[in-house]
């Protein structure tokens, strides 16, 4: 294989576009086509100087290249991943994976048969606030995690969405398209979710979709988060705004997680560690000392990630059947909003990962 691994991006639209630009800013990654069916963008994609194509069949049969990042929108992930695994082509799937835990049980289960790389783009984890925090937890700086709180509320303006109707429809709301990515990081933090409670609201705008939901996630460690989200509410508290992971969306320098231990609590993006200087106790005083965490682009350093696995060099830090974990969490979420009951998500054994040791997947069952 040549020192630089060439990775097409498969859809230019928002995201499409920033990964791009991320595998273009990287020396050893070399951006091997584009692949967009619409003529305007397709034209827009040709200025950065890669072989551009309308379809997967035409970048199969006229370009070279070593890895697909795939990032159409969801209801199209699980036939184009399906096409480009049976190619025998290392596969990175923008978040989440596909609309149910099902169609994303049949791309795990192509990657395994075809011996493929599946990585899911849940970026968060390779930011280095995430790992610096992770760090921390791994390492008892706040003890035994008890609690979390995530907020994940922002206003999406009507022209987002008239830009990309697809988004209006069902599969498309706040829970699978954004709050995906805190449940994921939720799971990186405190483990595997055993139960789950919700409420959702349906779109004041009259989408297919809810615009803001509430959830319990209990964790089988005996943690507990609640945790929202909206696209329908003004506010500074979202990953977006306070990461600044994207210089796309306004920084503030509030937090949206809060992560509480028997011996201290986390606050992110701000990674703040409060704990008492004496040991747990609130008659005595109480300080917070800073994390320091390495800088850099998600998107990149999740590009330079996926060109190691490529290279068999590395283990995906999100696999495919990780990135279905914690979509059967969002899925969990949504039908306890609509049931109204508690879901609970059973463990089972599970075939080993293409690209990992053996896993446990998670069952979802209904209880009352």
């Amino acid at each position: 294989m040549s020192n630089v691994t060439r990775i097409a991006v498969v859809g230019f639209g928002l995201v499409g576009k920033r990964h791009a630009e991320a595998v273009r800013r990287i020396p050893e990654l070399e951006l091997g086509a584009i692949v967009e069916p619409d003529a305007q963008a397709r034209s827009a994609a040709a200025a950065l100087g890669a072989p551009c194509f309308e379809t997967l069949g035409e970048l199969f049969d006229g370009a070279e290249f070593d890895g697909v990042i795939l990032s159409t929108p969801t209801p199209m992930h699980v036939e184009q991943g399906l096409a480009c695994l049976a190619q025998g082509c290392p596969l990175l799937i923008e978040k989440p994976i596909a609309v149910t835990s099902e169609e994303a049980l049949a791309l795990t289960d192509a990657a395994d048969k075809h011996s493929v790389p599946l990585l899911v783009g849940h970026q968060r984890r390779h930011n280095g606030i995430v790992r610096a925090a992770k760090a921390a937890i791994d390492d008892g700086a706040i003890g035994e995690p008890r609690a979390v709180n995530a907020t994940c509320w922002f206003y999406k303006p009507d022209y987002y969405f008239a830009a990309a109707p697809w988004r209006t429809r069902k599969g498309a709301g706040p829970i699978s398209v954004n709050l995906v990515h805190d449940v994921d990081l939720m799971r990186h933090f405190c483990g595997d979710v055993e139960r789950v409670q919700a409420i959702s609201v349906p779109s004041r705008r009259g989408f297919e979709n809810e615009d803001l939901a509430v959830a319990i996630l209990t964790f089988r460690s005996g943690a507990v988060a609640t945790i929202s989200v909206a696209d329908s509410i003004t506010s500074p508290w979202s990953w977006e705004l306070t990461a600044r992971e994207n210089p796309a969306y306004p920084a503030t320098n509030e937090s949206c997680y809060l992560i509480g231990g028997d011996r201290g609590s986390l606050s992110l993006p701000d990674l703040r560690v409060w704990s008492h200087e004496a040991g747990p106790d609130w008659w005595t005083p109480i300080s917070a000392n800073n994390l320091i965490a390495l800088a850099g682009d998600p998107l990149s350093i999740q590009a330079t990630h996926f060109a190691s696995v490529i290279r068999g060099e590395a283990m995906p830090v999100v696999s495919g059947r990780e990135g279905m974990r914690s979509l059967q969490v969002v899925e969990a979420i949504q039908k306890a909003a609509k049931t109204e009951e508690h879901i609970e998500i059973e463990l089972v054994e599970d075939a080993d990962d293409a690209c990992g040791p053996p896993q446990k997947a998670n069952k979802i069952e209904q209880i009352k």
